[in-house]
């Protein structure tokens, strides 16, 4: 039997890598350059499964894979993972912090690292970049320039680390997900994701929406908004909540929710995760 492909966030060396890895560590990995790629790998077939980032503990939600949930795929979340997020400093070998002039990362571990690169490279320049991985490939490539990364892509790419652990927070956390063509089936302690709009612009339309889980006493986990994206001023709301979206009070509230949206969307049910002893 061959082994389950798993699309990831790539190049290797990516912290998205080591969640793949995390998960099923027999998997055969393919590596994209994109969170839309991922998606489109699992949408086509040619993997089984994707994992992507979708929520840090200092940055908040990972807007482009929301954003992919929402508008462009129709993938479900199957699974989520947290794992702790610890950033380096890396540079060709024998390259000094004094020469660094060029700051390169994906925007998620610059917005991380905000505290460090403002206090120590002030004046550097700082430049985007597909994942943190890919920002290391392309720094051996380059004069004068330092990368945000992981302690894996400095032994894959022979760079040097010169600053460990340099996150803003040393608890930082993110929460990747695992997209599927389906969700998990019920397990007793799972959670659902959702996302919902209304066509009308009035007053206690998310009140209204948000009392049909209060009702039934179902914990909502995690609250947040996006635009649209088709006229300013109009959000999509977004939500975790405790339980499946097949079982009893959570089923029937979701119905009750999808009555009143103009859209409405379950991103899928799966196991809470917990960290274990």
């Amino acid at each position: 039997m061959s082994a389950k492909r798993i699309a990831y966030l790539g190049p290797s060396g990516t912290f998205s890598e080591e969640a793949a890895l995390h998960y099923d560590s027999t998997a055969q990995l393919l590596p994209f350059a994109s969170v839309a790629a991922v998606a489109a790998a699992v949408d086509s077939g040619m993997a089984e499964e994707g994992v992507v980032a979708i929520e840090n503990s200092i940055e908040g939600s990972v807007t482009d894979t929301l954003d992919i949930l929402i508008h462009e795929s129709r993938l479900s979340i199957r699974q989520e993972l947290v794992l702790p997020v610890g950033h380096c400093l890396l540079v060709r070998p024998g390259m000094q912090a004094a020469d660094v002039k060029v700051l390169l990362s994906h925007p998620q571990a610059l917005g991380q690292c905000r505290r460090f690169v403002e206090r120590c490279f002030p004046k550097a320049e700082i430049v985007a970049a597909l994942s943190t991985a890919a920002a290391v490939e392309e720094m051996m490539a380059r004069e004068n320039t330092a990368a945000i990364a992981t302690r894996r892509a400095a032994e894959l790419y022979a760079a040097e680390i010169l600053a460990r652990d340099i996150q803003d927070r040393s608890d930082n956390l993110t929460r990747f997900v695992v997209l599927a063509e389906t969700d998990h089936p019920p397990t007793g302690n799972d959670k659902t994701s959702l996302a919902f709009s209304f066509a009308d612009d009035r007053p206690g339309l998310l009140v209204s929406a948000l009392e049909e889980f209060s009702s039934r006493g179902i914990n909502l986990t995690k609250v947040e908004s996006r635009p649209t994206k088709e006229r300013l001023g109009e959000y999509i709301f977004l939500l975790d909540l405790a339980g499946h979206r097949s079982e009893g009070a959570v089923a029937e509230t979701l119905k009750a929710v999808e009555a009143q949206a103009s859209f409405f969307r379950i991103f899928g049910s799966y196991p809470r995760y917990m960290e274990s002893p």
